[in-house]
């Protein structure tokens, strides 16, 4: 079976709100583009490492809209993996699927699971949605953080109230670059966060 791994551009204080720029849904956002400063060609290069590891994209509807807007024909190593391999789509209603090798989804749960078993890695820019539903139904096999050095203190949370509890284990080191976002590689663990007792400082 394939694997699903979660990209998202987050703030410390975990706001993915308008990451890249206003958008129509998010025009009147007040930091709109905050991710923008802490980007290099560095972190650029590992970035199209990642996605021309993926081999399909599963992408909410608000985010497949500014996908589309953008991405289709551009010649860039992004560019062109974007347009080539499938895009799936996860709505309930009637995205215009004009970008090419689109389909929709429409039961997140079933038809997820049915792509891990049709791909070798799906790569994900979802909603806080989407991301809800992938962590509830256990969907999701790795987390990329890209935490930038700012705090909003306002905005969509990457993981509002209401997401599945879950646990993680360190896929690496995490990797700073010059102009300061850190990534963060985290593998899904089952079961639920687990608790301990406080270490008393006289034991240590």
């Amino acid at each position: 079976m394939g694997e699903l791994h979660v990209n998202m551009n987050t703030t410390l204080d975990g706001v993915i709100q308008a990451n890249g720029g206003p958008t129509e849904q998010d025009g009147d956002f007040e930091y709109a583009g905050w991710e923008r400063p802490f980007w290099d060609a560095e972190s650029g290069d590992q970035v199209n490492a990642d996605v021309e590891a993926s081999d399909a994209l599963l992408l909410g509807r608000t985010t497949y809209d500014i996908f589309r807007a953008y991405w289709p024909g551009k010649t860039d190593e992004i560019g062109r993996v974007f347009d080539r391999v499938p895009k799936y789509v996860a709505s309930r209603g009637t995205p215009e699927l004009s970008w090419d090798a689109s389909t929709q989804v429409t039961d997140g749960a079933a038809e997820v699971r049915a792509l891990r078993e049709r791909h070798e890695q799906i790569h994900t820019w979802g909603s806080a949605n989407l991301l809800q539903t992938l962590f509830r139904e256990a969907l999701v096999d790795q987390v990329n953080l890209w935490v930038c050095p700012v705090v909003l203190g306002h905005g969509k949370k990457l993981f509002p109230d209401g997401t599945a509890a879950t646990r993680f284990q360190q896929v690496e080191p995490p990797r700073s670059f010059p102009a300061g976002v850190v990534l963060l590689r985290y593998r899904c663990l089952e079961g639920p966060p687990q608790t301990g007792e406080t270490v008393d400082a006289a034991d240590l």
